[in-house]
């Protein structure tokens, strides 16, 4: 029976990828904008910008475009894509909806941690009915450096007034892994569009294949903790 090394007293989840099925959008739209525009853009290209801030972002497609492309007009093409593909076709991963019943029930605080923008953030939750269901938001300008940097974890964890080292950060991607555990979280992949490599696992506690089994965890880990306070009382 798998279980997390520490009591988990909070839960961070990453968003896309991870809360929503926005990873496979971000791509059909960032390609096909591409595509309208005659640029070339390889899927292996687009996969090297999932889980990176957007500056980082800007350099790769610099490179691969051209370093006069026009980004600004690119971006525009591609999150007009984006918004209208997500009016239809936002859906939530499976398992997310029950696993925030469960943090509930626990009473467990939970908290959103994303490179996207707050409006983002919003919108989602508002377009699938979880306004409310997160005790912080910690998007896109809020932090002083993006994931893979430990900040936005660590302002998480300040902001819940929980030690970083008691939360379990929520993971789709490497940058995303990476910034979890250098903030000192245990950390817990789930993958997305992009699998792990083989040296993930160094900055992890596991690899899961999705929120059930997730929850499943979280469970495990919490019934030792109870069964080790009886225990203690007996």
């Amino acid at each position: 029976m798998q279980r997390l090394p520490r009591t988990p007293k909070a839960v961070l989840f990453d968003m896309d990828g991870l809360m929503f099925d926005t990873e496979a959008l971000y791509r059909d739209a960032t390609m096909a904008a591409a595509r309208n525009a005659g640029f070339e853009l390889p899927l292996s290209v687009y996969l090297e910008t999932v889980g990176l801030p957007a500056s980082r972002v800007r350099e790769l497609l610099l490179a691969q475009f051209g370093s006069d492309a026009p980004l600004e007009d690119f971006w525009m093409r591609a999150s007009g894509l984006f918004t209208q593909m997500a009016r239809t076709d936002l859906r939530t991963k499976p398992g997310l909806r029950e696993i925030l019943s469960f943090l509930e029930v626990q009473r467990i605080p939970s908290a959103i941690v994303t490179s996207s923008s707050r409006n983002t953030v919003e919108e989602h939750l508002a377009a699938t009915s979880l306004q409310g269901r997160f005790q912080t938001i910690v998007a896109y300008g809020d932090y002083a450096s993006g994931k893979p940097h430990p900040d936005p974890y660590l302002l998480a964890a300040e902001r819940l007034g929980l030690p970083i080292t008691e939360c379990v950060v929520l993971e789709d991607s490497r940058n995303g892994v990476l910034s979890g555990w250098s903030a000192g979280a245990m950390t817990v992949m789930v993958p997305d569009l992009v699998q792990p490599t083989p040296d993930i696992l160094g900055h992890c506690e596991c690899i899961l294949a999705d929120l059930h089994a997730v929850q499943e965890l979280l469970a495990n880990s919490l019934t030792e903790r109870i069964g080790q306070r009886r225990t203690a009382l007996s």
